[in-house]
């Protein structure tokens, strides 16, 4: 498709993003779509984010990669993904801009299920998302779901791969404690982070209000806090996070459990993800434990090694990372802990992504 570069819109995790106007239409045009573009020379994440976005392409709850080019501009060559135009913003922006800065219950449940429908998704085709936050879910014209920014997302590792590796990623105030304490990040990590940015969409409010990275990281990896539930929710939404909120990986429901959830469930009870149906009928009350679903067998998400980036920690803090235990992942959480926190700033703001250095 021949285009020509628009207003830039934002940025994304690894890249510019304007809008991309095609070269035969008119000046008064409606947007449909939009480019996001890094330099040629270090474009690697971009076309990994658009290899995924290619083999999730069908899904309603995920953006739509429309195709990629090169171009030469200002002297210099870029990689561009041209993706749908999500005309209603971010989640963020919804709440940002909403009285209160907070939704009703009602609206939700409508945004949670649709996210959960594309996590499903995403996770059924062997992917895990990595940054699941209010700043990456786009709203369409009608309010339609858009998961977003897959700059982070990788595939699901194996049980039987042990490989460790010194990566992290995501940002901090949506990352899993086993991400922080072990380095796994594997699917129900993305549960975690769901489950912080519905409790965001209930109260207005991040899950952790510390402004202290070294405590933050504390709280999330050592010891039984959880996430506060917000008293706003009726009690299927505060039942609902506390199945999102279980410290052990293997043991937080799955998105396709979490579907059949009473908060989600309504009166159609067929998902169909890109011809893919699933029949999921609503239990009369939630159930207990994962073993209320009798075809459920556990994937042992916590023995599978998974490679992490960080769009957070500074360099030096990381660079202690790399040197513990020979690099190893295989210590006590304690320990791990104090090479997180002990270059981090105690003042930093770090509240968003847009503070952070990305560190490969």
């Amino acid at each position: 498709m021949d285009w020509v570069r628009g207003e830039t819109v934002g940025h994304g995790s690894f890249g510019k993003v304007s809008f991309a106007i095609p070269r035969s239409q008119s000046t008064l045009f409606s947007p449909s779509m939009v480019v996001k573009s890094s330099s040629a020379s270090c474009s690697a994440t971009l076309m990994n984010e658009k290899l995924i976005l290619e083999e999730l392409k069908g899904c309603p709850q995920i953006i739509n990669c429309i195709g990629d080019s090169y171009t030469f501009e200002n002297g210099e060559k870029l990689y561009n993904v041209l993706l749908e135009y999500a005309s209603g913003g971010s989640l963020s922006d919804k709440l940002k801009n909403s009285s209160d800065r907070m939704l009703p219950e009602f609206e939700v449940r409508k945004y949670t299920k649709a996210l959960l429908k594309g996590l499903h998704y995403i996770h059924k085709c062997g992917y895990v998302h990595c940054d699941i936050k209010p700043q990456n879910i786009l709203l369409g014209e009608n309010g339609q779901v858009k998961i977003a920014d897959f700059g982070l997302a990788k595939r699901a590792e194996s049980n039987k791969d042990n490989k460790l590796r010194c990566e992290l990623r995501g940002t901090p105030l949506y990352m899993s404690p086993e991400m922080v304490t072990g380095g796994e990040q594997g699917t129900p990590a993305d549960i975690w982070a769901l489950g912080c940015v519905v409790a965001e969409m209930a109260t207005g409010n991040p899950v952790w209000r510390c402004l202290d990275i070294a405590k933050l990281l504390m709280i999330i990896g050592v010891g039984d806090q959880l996430p506060e539930i917000p008293e706003e929710l009726s009690e299927e939404g505060k039942d609902f996070l506390g199945k999102c909120f279980v410290k052990d990986p293997r043991k937080r429901w799955t998105a396709e459990m979490l579907l059949k959830h009473p908060f989600v469930a309504d009166q159609d009870d067929t998902v169909t993800l890109n011809n893919v149906t699933c029949e999921c009928g609503t239990p009369t009350i939630s159930p207990r434990c994962p073993f209320d679903f009798p075809d459920w067998i556990s994937n042992d998400s916590a023995e599978s090694s998974v490679t992490c980036s960080i769009t957070s920690l500074p360099s030096p803090a990381f660079q202690e990372l790399m040197n513990l235990n020979n690099g190893s992942w295989s210590i006590a959480p304690a320990e791990r802990m104090r090479g997180l926190v002990g270059e981090c700033r105690p003042d930093s703001e770090w509240s968003t992504a847009d503070d952070w250095v990305s560190v490969r």
